[in-house]
């Protein structure tokens, strides 16, 4: 069951302000879109990855980088549609793709030797004037941005997973495959070194423009 063709960038998706990731479909046509893709229906294989590769994309470009998040996003397409004939639907559609997606990316930076555009992040970060006002100004998205990938990959996943997408800490766990513990302390701790990186200006207007406020 080969993935379809089109190429993931990023002129087609809005790695700005992503979609949230989770997806309110029915069960039922979850249920139905699988069986389709397993009969290897062109239809439903193209149906499943538009329906995904926008969300797919955000989350594995904040994690790898843009340099790589294309060839990233495609490998998990693939990973997907080898494996929609063992998926048991244990959990929903959406989450057991959101795993395929962080797995992929953590483990493509983990194989990756430490390239220039990590530290080109610190650099970029102390090039960007720290902009007076709120999230919207385009100035704090560039900061926030360049601080992101600063982080350690795992520490970025449950960023995006939670603060950026907005998933509880619930379903950042199942993605993650740890406990809802652990998510939340990953979490605490990456929110500090995040901190660390912005300021305490940024960092206050970050936590205000957040889902959910600064909880």
């Amino acid at each position: 069951m080969a993935a379809p063709a089109t190429v993931l960038s990023a002129d087609v998706v809005d790695v700005v302000r992503p979609r949230p990731l989770h997806t309110t479909a029915p069960a039922s046509s979850d249920e139905a879109l699988i069986a389709a893709c397993r009969r290897g229906e062109e239809r439903a294989m193209e149906a499943l990855y538009h329906q995904y590769k926008r969300r797919v994309y955000a989350l594995v470009y904040r994690i790898v980088g843009l340099s790589d998040a294309e060839e990233v996003s495609q490998d998990v397409f693939v990973r997907v549609f080898r494996g929609l004939g063992s998926f048991r639907g244990d959990s929903q559609l959406g989450t057991w793709i959101y795993r395929l997606a962080v797995n992929a990316a953590l483990t493509h930076v983990s194989k990756r030797s430490r390239r220039a555009e990590v530290p080109d992040g610190a650099e970029v970060l102390e090039e960007i004037a720290a902009p007076a006002v709120a999230m919207k100004d385009p100035r704090l998205a560039a900061r926030v941005e360049a601080a992101l990938a600063l982080l350690p990959p795992g520490y970025r996943a449950i960023l995006v997973l939670h603060d950026v997408e907005g998933l509880s800490h619930e379903e950042c766990a199942a993605i993650l495959d740890c406990r809802v513990g652990t998510s939340k302390s990953q979490l605490h701790k990456a929110r500090a070194k995040m901190r660390e990186l912005l300021g305490p200006e940024l960092a206050a207007e970050m936590d205000r423009t957040r889902p959910g406020g600064a909880a």
